[in-house]
């Protein structure tokens, strides 16, 4: 697999790995290195951490430098690795699509290669760049969209809104599935509270990006404030637009109850999550961020934790108001509005909460894994050329 990304906090990555590998598969990652050592093995999965990143690109040149630095380490080794052991199975995590190419020594050599795309990649660039629809860079974007998919002997979507987009747009229906990003049992279950104080503590855990809108949830802590002195607002993550959240912040005032924390393991930010009285989702309804999938959403279901959401075209595609409390994307005063409704009725609190926990069962990796495991498994066994349509192939 090949992921720019930091593998310990990628939790899709991780539980496609860990699944291959423990269902007899040797698996190796080409990731991002952080504070890590170049090489690990963790739960049977050799990871190779071949650069390291800082998430503070001040342009999309400095974005696009970093990207093809790894592309081509990712393709050394790659190549590499392949000639000395070959493998059957290439899996390539988008953002890139063109980081798929890191694999044409196995492709060469005809080795099955999968697109996992998990942001649609010509939205995330306008969203994150500002980059008009219209323009020739997007059109751009979109021709590596598709070059990339015909690279691909299949091409794996995390939901079913981009799915009918790329399948309009870069690929065959009978290649590409969805496979949406699951939350693990094993990491997000209920938990018991470990917090001291009483305070009513507010989480966000993801990246800090534009899109993702957690200057607005910081925003409606201004109003929250006045009213519910005792509220706290923890952010977990990292990304570009950090910088400018924490100035916001501190042109706010809000530094004594709004708190970064930083980028921390997945199984402890399950414990963090755990621990809070509710968490946000406070995503822009933009072309891209209106269509992302937050899989914070299932985690927080999981946890048992009620979580206040955005109402962005994808999140009213896969929710309702019975198991989560939607605000009007972008509207400030009307999230401060249902965080403060959440607040002082702790009966709708929990009403929320336990219809999510019956909901998110159907949404378990757990019971999921096997959409994953039989492609892998008809991958393998299908000829070249019976590779356009794979039967059994979930897109539904």
């Amino acid at each position: 697999m090949v992921s720019y990304s930091f593998y310990d906090n990628d939790n899709r990555v991780r539980r496609y790995a860990e699944i291959l590998a423990k269902t007899g598969h040797a698996v190796d990652i080409i990731s991002l290195r952080a504070l890590d050592g170049p090489f690990d093995r963790i739960n049977g999965v050799n990871i190779y951490r071949v650069q390291g990143r800082r998430m503070n690109e001040r342009g999309k040149w400095d974005y696009l430098f970093r990207i093809l630095r790894f592309f081509f380490i990712a393709l050394y080794h790659v190549s590499r690795n392949h000639l000395r052991e070959p493998y059957d199975l290439v899996h390539v995590h988008n953002v890139p699509d063109f980081l798929v190419f890191a694999a044409i020594i196995p492709k060469l050599a005809r080795k099955r290669i999968v697109l996992d795309i998990h942001d649609i990649l010509p939205e995330f660039y306008a969203a994150k760049f500002h980059v008009d629809e219209n323009s020739t860079i997007f059109k751009m974007m979109l021709l590596v969209e598709r070059v990339s998919c015909s690279f691909s002997d299949h091409v794996i979507v995390s939901n079913h809104i981009w799915y009918k987009k790329l399948i309009a747009r870069s690929v065959n229906p009978g290649k590409c599935s969805v496979i949406m990003n699951y939350p693990d049992p094993s990491t997000f279950h209920q938990k018991p509270r470990t917090r001291k104080h009483d305070n009513f503590v507010i989480i966000y855990p993801g990246t800090l990006n534009y899109h993702q809108g957690v200057d607005i949830a910081i925003k409606s802590l201004s109003i929250i404030k006045k009213k519910y002195p005792k509220v706290e607002f923890h952010v977990y993550g990292d990304g570009g637009d950090k910088i400018n959240l924490e100035k916001l912040v501190k042109d706010s005032d809000l530094g004594d109850i709004v708190i970064f924390k930083g980028r921390i393991p997945i199984n402890k930010i399950a414990e963090e999550m755990s621990n809070a009285d509710l968490g946000v989702v406070p995503k822009r309804d933009d072309g891209f961020g209106g269509e992302a999938f937050s899989t914070k959403i299932l985690e927080f279901m999981s946890l048992g934790v009620t979580v206040v959401v955005s109402g962005t075209k994808i999140d009213t595609y896969y929710f309702n108001d019975s198991v989560v409390k939607f605000f009007k994307p972008g509207d400030v005063d009307d999230l401060a509005n249902s965080i403060l409704q959440l607040i002082q009725d702790q009966g709708m609190r929990k009403g929320l909460a336990e219809n999510a926990l019956k909901f998110v069962e159907d949404f378990s990796w757990e019971n999921r894994k096997s959409e994953y495991l039989g492609l892998v498994n008809r991958l393998n066994k299908c000829k070249v050329g019976e590779l356009g349509r794979l039967p059994g192939t979930h897109n539904t």
